[in-house]
């Protein structure tokens, strides 16, 4: 997997990152997330988004998002609130949530 990050003096940096396999219970999930019946709340896809990402690539990354992108500091400060949490265990939250919105 790849990553772009934007450093102080907006130049790219090109960052890779080895993919982890996925258990396919979290690859099912991951699809299921995106037939739900109903929209969730902004709440909950802060926490889809967050566990996704801690899941996926581990603790936070790169710098916080400043000056007005609101959603894009929203998802990073989530993410950054499970820093430690294991990717399985993130893994595992995600499939219970996903689960509990089906």
């Amino acid at each position: 997997m790849s990553l772009f990050l934007k450093n102080g003096r907006g130049l790219f940096i090109h960052i890779l990152i080895p993919n982890i396999p996925m258990s396919p219970e979290f690859e099912q999930a991951v699809k299921n997330s995106k037939l739900l019946s109903e929209r969730p709340s902004n709440d909950v896809l802060l926490q889809l988004y967050s566990l996704y990402k801690q899941a996926s690539e581990g603790d936070a990354s790169g710098d916080r998002p400043g000056g007005f992108d609101f959603k894009a500091i929203a998802k990073y400060n989530a993410w950054e609130k499970l820093k430690g949490t294991s990717m399985h265990d993130a893994e595992q939250k995600y499939i219970e949530l996903v689960k509990s919105l089906s």
